[in-house]
């Protein structure tokens, strides 16, 4: 079955409608569930291959750069060849990836490994949204993201405690092994329950000088920061300045191309573009938090992989509770509130965990912290989602996917890279218990303003209204479920009304 965007008209409550859904999220939960599970490994991957802390961030920079950089091409390649073929290509060449890695005889081949990684997640992860947007009935959309978010949230429940149980039974390397038989369940749904999908107002060349200078300038950056921690050099300078270059090449290259990467007429939203300034600073804060934080459980307050790994599952838990919930709530009271409350409920819990150290309690100084992140993250997760959609036409769900995925990945990796160099943190002192501690509660202080910045800027820059009241600078109309310009005065598919 092949279809233009949006037009298939699949209901939720069928049976291919499910399978739809179910594979769209076991594609992106694959994807987060290795991204947890690598965090709650890093300290046991830089004992068994002797890595010093420039080369744990790479473990996980390598995978960031990548998809970051690529992401948008990700989406604009299955806006244009099918979502459908460019997901299962994702989806196959992730599983791939993760063998390498499991396999990885030293760091070196890791790093590349993760790299490549990094491309399929590329691939799949804004597929795996627009899969459902292109896919599913208006009425039933809204529906079928947050049964994708729900299920997405089990993923990243299921990942610390496999993670922490693989790594402290069998071994790191299989946490990139359960990507494969993941992979194949996957690829199967896809190809039998999945219909095709495509824009066909995408037509001309590839942005393909677009994606490399993005990938560059996000590496030429990451490279100074990794590298100032151990020492400022003239090198440094050359990648900082290089990185700064390739970024303002990037910006006129998109301005001009015809078929560009980065449809720059996307941020005449205002909408669109202050949520993904929203984006960039929680999830910095979010790639900081989870850095250091296994590193703290484990090395400070001797925490095993596996304790460590489940220490934090009441934050998913709750998100797979309430996440529709508060959906369901930003689509009545508008998106403005749980932006701007969100972030700062996460901070106060990312302040609470400055009293995990040496000795600390699960019960006392863990759980607290994680329950006040996790009501924090719950109430900004699913709004910042529905509100970056509602912002653009269907026809444009990949792209959209692409950009925010990208600002919350680049924002991810700049804080993994820069956050180190911050705190002082550098060589083998990620294996010093005393070096850990100082450093963690900076990057915390760090990680809380980030989170209390981005309440702000919500606060004053996103719109009190309902995503599916928003209106574009020209005075159009858009519904977060349907897209199609509508007046004023329509009510919305699923909405309190107009």
């Amino acid at each position: 079955m092949e279809t233009t965007a949006g037009t298939t008209g699949l209901r939720l409550g069928t049976a291919q409608g499910r399978w739809v859904v179910a594979a769209a999220a076991l594609g992106s939960g694959m994807a987060m569930l290795d991204g947890t599970v690598v965090n709650v490994a890093l300290p046991s991957i830089g004992a068994d291959l002797g890595a010093s802390l420039a080369a744990l961030q790479w473990t996980v920079n390598a995978y960031l750069l990548t998809l970051a950089g690529l992401i948008l091409l990700g989406g604009a390649l299955g806006d244009r060849y099918g979502r459908r073929r460019v997901f299962v290509i994702g989806v196959v060449w992730f599983a791939g990836a993760s063998a390498l890695c499991a396999i990885a005889p030293g760091v070196g081949v890791l790093i590349a490994a993760r790299a490549l990684q990094g491309i399929g997640g590329a691939l799949l992860t804004p597929g795996s949204l627009a899969l459902l947007q292109a896919s599913f009935h208006p009425d039933d959309r809204s529906a079928a993201v947050g049964a994708w978010s729900g299920l997405g949230g089990v993923a990243t429940a299921v990942g610390p405690f496999l993670g922490g149980w693989l790594v402290s039974g069998p071994g790191w390397r299989w946490i990139f092994l359960l990507n494969v038989p993941v992979a194949v369940v996957v690829a199967f749904l896809t190809v039998r329950h999945v219909p095709e999908s495509r824009d066909e107002q995408e037509v001309g060349r590839f942005d393909v000088s677009g994606a490399v200078l993005a990938a560059l300038a996000l590496g030429g950056v990451t490279y100074a920061l990794t590298a100032a921690g151990e020492a400022i050099t003239p090198g440094v300078w050359v990648s900082a300045a290089a990185g700064l270059l390739l970024g303002w090449a990037f910006v006129v290259v998109e301005r001009r191309s015809p078929q560009p990467m980065l449809p720059l007429e996307l941020f005449d939203s205002r909408l669109f573009t202050a949520v993904n300034v929203v984006t960039l600073g929680v999830y910095g804060a979010l790639g900081g938090v989870f850095f250091f934080l296994q590193v703290q459980l484990q090395t400070v307050a001797g925490f095993s992989p596996l304790v460590a790994g489940v220490a934090f599952a009441p934050v998913t838990l709750l998100m797979l509770l309430l996440s529709a919930r508060a959906g369901r709530l930003a689509n009545v009271i508008g998106p403005r509130l749980p932006l701007t409350v969100g972030p700062v409920v996460c901070a106060a819990g990312v302040l609470l965990m400055i009293r995990i150290g040496p000795g600390a309690s699960y019960w006392t100084d863990v759980l607290p912290a994680a329950l006040v992140f996790g009501v924090g993250l719950t109430a900004l997760v699913a709004p910042l989602t529905a509100t970056v959609l509602a912002a653009v036409e269907v026809r444009r769900a990949g792209i959209a996917s692409g950009v925010n995925n990208a600002a919350a990945r680049a924002a991810g990796l700049l804080a993994v890279a820069a956050l180190p160099l911050l705190t002082g943190l550098s060589g083998e002192q990620y294996q010093q218990a005393a070096a850990v501690d100082s450093a963690f509660r900076t990057a915390m202080l760090i990680c809380a303003g980030l989170l209390v910045a981005a309440g702000l800027l919500a606060a004053l820059t996103v719109p009190g209204r309902p995503p599916a009241e928003a209106a574009e600078p020209d005075g159009t109309w858009y519904c977060a479920t349907t897209g199609p310009p509508v007046d004023p005065g329509h009510e919305c598919p699923g909405s309190a009304g107009p």
